[in-house]
């Protein structure tokens, strides 16, 4: 790969110039990867979707992830670090955006109109 500003060669997985330090455009060599990432869940929540938000990301039943919640709050050493570890969790993930409702499908077929 050629530096666009300098014109020197770098490595093909280079972000940046090791010279000039312009930044570099590499297209990918695959296909896209979706990213994914921690959000709160808006369809899956019970108080404000972290627990829903967690068990997404690592594709687990959200009800799992309460349960094992629920089980670290009961504990006596750590029932105020998870209270305020949810809270951080509220305050720091970014909410998911509302899921867009699917179309209904159309059919081809024109309507015929039944004889009264």
């Amino acid at each position: 790969m050629t530096c666009g500003n300098c014109q020197r060669d770098l490595a093909d997985y280079s972000n940046f110039c090791y010279f000039c330090g312009a930044r570099q455009h590499a297209a990918p060599d695959g296909p896209p990867r979706a990213s994914k990432r921690l959000m709160r869940s808006v369809t899956d929540c019970k108080i404000a979707g972290v627990c829903g938000g967690i068990a997404e990301y690592l594709e687990l039943d959200s009800t799992l992830v309460r349960l094992i919640w629920i089980l670290l709050v009961l504990m006596p050493v750590p029932v105020v670090p998870a209270f305020i570890g949810y809270f951080v969790a509220w305050l720091i993930m970014p909410k998911a955006p509302y899921p867009i409702p699917a179309a209904p499908p159309q059919s081809s077929a024109p309507h015929s109109a039944q004889p009264a």
